[in-house]
């Protein structure tokens, strides 16, 4: 416990410094780091069970540190391409191998790259949103990690304290009062902070597409929270890693918000 809060203290000041940067090139090539470990804890703990192609992991992730400057017109023109060359190189590893690496080892490793990186990805793309020339994206953002780690932190807080009713076989630890806490804690965390944006930015954000939005995200959140847990009880292992004490490895801290990333991303550039 103590750990953990120590972690979170030191933690949140340095998230609150780097967000508020305003420099989405910067964001990119933190993002890529992080999609590097997380594809580097997803591996290993997976090559107990199955032989992952980790180096095309790698690889997308560093590319992640460039998602702002290649031109996006350049993106979606050959991202078709990119994904048949992804699944021509998985492949070729299995006939190269003579079926050492299989058909499911390379499932394992496509899995990890949209579920580590591809979701990653989404983190960048949300931080920089432009709408009619405007840097949107370092305001919306908050609401990415208000929505999952708010919930998170009072899920846990409230689950500890009232917790009697287990949510799923999943994650033992976590309760229904716990949940049910998260996901109010979440959408007023996200209605506040709409609030504050709406007064000193004036963004004019409408409260009532927000609540909705804020709903979705803080109850993915949960999920991927969930998803999470499932991937490490098929794996065998606690967690993916003891990079931060008290919490885990990198993606057991950033599940929640990779997984509600990509919701972020289209319901904010859908509807706000």
């Amino acid at each position: 416990m103590i750990k953990r809060l120590l972690v979170t203290v030191i933690g949140i000041p340095i998230l609150i410094a780097v967000l508020a940067s305003g420099n989405k090139y910067f964001i990119d090539i933190i993002v890529a780091l992080f999609a590097v470990r997380g594809i580097y804890e997803y591996f290993k703990c997976s090559k107990q069970k199955f032989k992952s192609v980790s180096w095309i992991g790698y690889v997308l992730a560093i590319s992640l540190a460039f998602i702002h400057i290649v031109p996006m017109e350049f993106v979606t023109k050959y991202l078709g391409i990119a994904i048949l060359s992804i699944f021509v190189l998985l492949f070729l590893h299995v006939i190269i191998t003579d079926m050492k690496i299989n058909v499911i080892d390379i499932a394992v490793s496509l899995f990890g790259y949209i579920y580590v990186i591809g979701f990653f990805a989404f983190v960048s793309l949300v931080y920089g949103y432009e709408r009619d020339g405007i840097f949107l994206g370092k305001y919306y953002i908050w609401f990415l990690f208000l929505a999952t780690w708010g919930s998170d932190m009072f899920a846990y807080l409230i689950g500890c304290k009232f917790g009697k009713h287990k949510f799923s076989k999943i994650s033992p630890n976590k309760s229904i009062e716990g949940c049910v806490a998260g996901l109010f804690a979440g959408v007023a965390l996200s209605m506040a902070m709409t609030v504050l944006l709406n007064i000193c930015f004036a963004l004019q954000i409408n409260y009532l597409v927000m609540a909705g939005i804020s709903i979705v995200l803080t109850a993915m959140g949960q999920i991927g929270d969930f998803a999470a847990s499932a991937i490490k009880r098929y794996l065998g292992v606690k967690d993916f890693s003891n990079l931060l004490p008290g919490h885990g490895g990198l993606i057991d801290r950033f599940d929640s918000v990779i997984f509600t990333a990509p919701f972020a991303y289209y319901l904010i550039t859908l509807f706000l």
